[in-house]
């Protein structure tokens, strides 16, 4: 049984309209764990009135992203998951979505798989998966370097978002849950889907399987559209912080070869630092 795991605080439009979008999908063989992590626009009394199938499990407005997944992973686990998809609420997805995630889980059952991202607004690809070089100290993004021919099936690649991230059982039974101490909001998806590569794991994109996303709703986006002193400050040092110095200098020590770690923190902090200031 696949089991998708809903993080949540406030917003609680977005959350009615990605489960709506999950209803309408042609392929219903899945169950929904939201985690409220103390929302208080009445999301709770939505998701009792209007999506009574969904459990809902809370948090006191403390976990953040990592420990609210890792909330919902554990009691999926606990409930028999063969699969856990980790989704976020303020995107939707196509209706043949689940139907093509299944498809593909067919083919590689022990697979980590993510999923096409469109833009909401445009409705056309907005990412597609990425191969980092740690030596070069580069990234590349697959949808920029496949012709619209070949945007179909899976495509693999070295990192992945959380962002309806397909995990199998035995990925957490052999290097556990996501690491919520050292990254616990933003970085814990692409350290853990490092941390499964480096273990054995295939990570792919599944082309077929696509969702809808909201970038200018993303907190950093929003930072980076009213920049001032404060809001730099929070970019590179708040735990929301799209920029934070810290959790990239973790992810780096513990995901990078030791070789390359001075270019690569080097090259890093620079982007974050001026980045911010140029965008």
């Amino acid at each position: 049984m696949l089991y998708i795991v809903i993080p949540v605080f406030n917003r609680k439009n977005f959350t009615k309209e990605c489960l709506l979008s999950l209803k309408r999908g042609t392929n219903q063989n899945f169950k929904v764990i939201v985690v409220d992590d103390g929302s208080t626009d009445g999301t709770a009394e939505m998701l009792r009135e209007e999506f009574p199938e969904v459990e809902v499990l809370f948090g006191d407005g403390n976990l953040f992203w990592t420990a609210s997944v890792n909330m919902g992973i554990k009691h999926a686990l606990q409930q028999g998951a063969d699969y856990v998809m980790t989704l976020n609420n303020d995107l939707e997805v196509a209706e043949g979505y689940i139907e093509n995630t299944y498809k593909w889980m067919a083919q590689k059952p022990n697979a980590i798989i993510g999923a096409l991202e469109m833009d909401a607004g445009t409705r056309e690809p907005a990412f597609g998966g990425e191969i980092v070089d740690f030596k070069l100290n580069k990234v590349r993004h697959l949808l920029h370097e496949l012709p619209k021919e070949k945007q179909v099936g899976l495509h693999a690649v070295s990192q992945l978002p959380g962002r309806g991230l397909l995990i199998p059982r035995a990925v957490f039974e052999k290097i556990g849950l996501l690491d919520q101490d050292r990254f616990p909001h933003y970085v814990a998806d692409y350290d853990f889907t490092h941390t499964a590569l480096r273990n054995g794991f295939e990570l792919y994109v599944n082309y077929d399987a696509k969702l809808y996303t909201y970038p200018e709703e993303s907190g950093e986006r929003q930072n980076r559209q009213s920049k001032s002193l404060a809001n730099f400050y929070k970019h590179l040092f708040d735990i929301k912080g799209g920029g934070n110095l810290r959790d990239f200098t973790r992810f780096t020590l513990k995901n990078c070869p030791t070789p390359y770690i001075p270019y690569y923190l080097a090259n890093g902090y620079a982007r974050r630092i001026f980045g911010y200031m140029l965008k």
